[in-house]
């Protein structure tokens, strides 16, 4: 399995998203959270707040791309909405 996500800095200092694609899910988010990630560190802990399970890693990292962009950043807030409203 291969996974698009999006993880939420947990930090008090900061409100940041990350937003990547894997193979191992778990695997991943521990190293999110050991500083292990060059885009990451220094932001720990993170939460995962979304993900999607895709069977290639093209299809993957195509919706990856379009998660961070424009398009997909308007699908998150509104797919997310609840989720965000209580984050606040």
């Amino acid at each position: 399995m291969f996974y698009a996500y999006i993880i939420k800095s947990q930090s008090q200092k900061n409100d940041k998203w990350y937003t990547g694609s894997t193979n191992d899910l778990q695997k991943h988010l521990k190293q999110h959270n050991d500083n292990r990630l060059t885009y990451t560190k220094g932001q720990s802990p993170w939460g995962l707040i979304y993900y999607e399970a895709y069977l290639n890693d093209e299809d993957s990292r195509s919706r990856e791309k379009y998660l961070k962009f424009n398009m997909g950043k308007r699908y998150l807030k509104i797919h997310l909405r609840h989720f965000l409203s209580l984050t606040r």
